[in-house]
């Protein structure tokens, strides 16, 4: 299928730079594609920097099929996954049977144009559906259809005035959310809950925090070393408004990578660790808090780059 003729909005699969794969990684890919092959969608679940949207794209290129993606939006509404109608097609027929007598007609319609669920459903594409949770919940009721019962349903006179389309054997869907006591997330449907398999993701452990580090950045091994351990030990003392994920040991590691790598007697680079770990730390900018957790940061700092942190 040459998908530049078919001028559909996909992606071609293809492997994602730079992704780690520790022995945990390892394992979390195996059960996804299990869960893939025996027909069921997969959903990952977990805090912002986890790792969710990187996870689903890696796993659909290893599903080997082009991949639809869709970013969740409160304003979004059932057509705007399944498609709408859009313009106008206008037919005209001339008929000349008799040469002294012309008659015309004309016909002119609404012209259907595909969403991308309809497109992913037709072609058997890998739909990824990022941060689903944030449309509202009647906006997905289409996909309870779709994932059950294998048919995406259209009102008359939509899509070829049909009042289904059977969903291609290798479609797949994998979907990814925040936790529900996230701003701006609505609470899943039971039934489509019930449909997916969910996995949470948590902070991953220290060796695949220290790989995602260095590979990301480019920085010594020492160096993820000190920035993993400084990070996970601010989880450890529970200071923090919003958990700092590997996401924050990244934004540290780039940036002291730009600035010339780890040199705590450098106060410029201290202070580029502590703003970023602040910044990522504190939701909501309450000065008592922020003054506590910017104390407990500097101590943290001096103690795992001073080279007294654990190695």
């Amino acid at each position: 299928m040459k998908l530049d003729a078919l001028d559909l909005p996909v992606l071609e699969p293809r492997p994602m730079p730079g992704f780690v794969e520790t022995p945990q990684i390892k394992q979390l890919i195996k059960r996804s594609l299990i869960y893939i092959e025996a027909g069921f969608p997969v959903h990952f679940r977990g805090g912002a920097g986890t790792g969710k949207t990187t996870l689903a794209l890696h796993i659909a290129n290893l599903v080997g099929r082009p991949v639809v993606l869709i970013h969740g939006d409160e304003d979004f509404s059932s057509s705007d996954l399944v498609g709408a109608s859009e313009g106008y097609r206008k037919k005209k027929v001339v008929d000349r049977f008799i040469s002294s007598v012309l008659k015309v007609e004309e016909d002119v319609v609404k012209k259907w144009v595909d969403s991308r669920l309809t497109i992913a459903c037709e072609y058997g594409f890998t739909l990824i559906y990022d941060e689903f949770t944030r449309s509202r919940p009647e906006a997905n009721n289409v996909l309870l259809s779709v994932l059950q019962e294998k048919l995406l349903g259209f009102s008359k006179g939509q899509k070829d005035n049909s009042p289904y389309l059977k969903i291609h054997p290798d479609f797949t869907a994998i979907f990814t959310s925040n936790p529900e006591e996230y701003a701006g997330v609505h609470k899943v449907q039971d039934a489509l809950r019930d449909r997916m398999i969910t996995l949470d993701l948590d902070n991953f452990d220290k060796e695949t925090e220290i790989a995602i580090t260095q590979a990301k950045s480019d920085l010594a091994r020492e160096d993820a070393v000190k920035i993993v351990n400084m990070v996970r030990a601010l989880r450890e003392k529970g200071l923090y408004e919003s958990s700092p994920s590997v996401r924050v040991c990244i934004m540290i590691a780039k940036s002291l990578k730009v600035n010339g790598g780890i040199d705590y007697r450098n106060k410029f680079s201290r202070d580029i660790v502590t703003e970023i770990l602040c910044s990522q730390t504190s939701r909501t900018g309450d000065m008592k808090n922020k003054n506590q957790l910017r104390t407990a940061v500097k101590e943290l700092v001096r103690i795992h780059f001073n080279g007294k942190g654990e190695n």
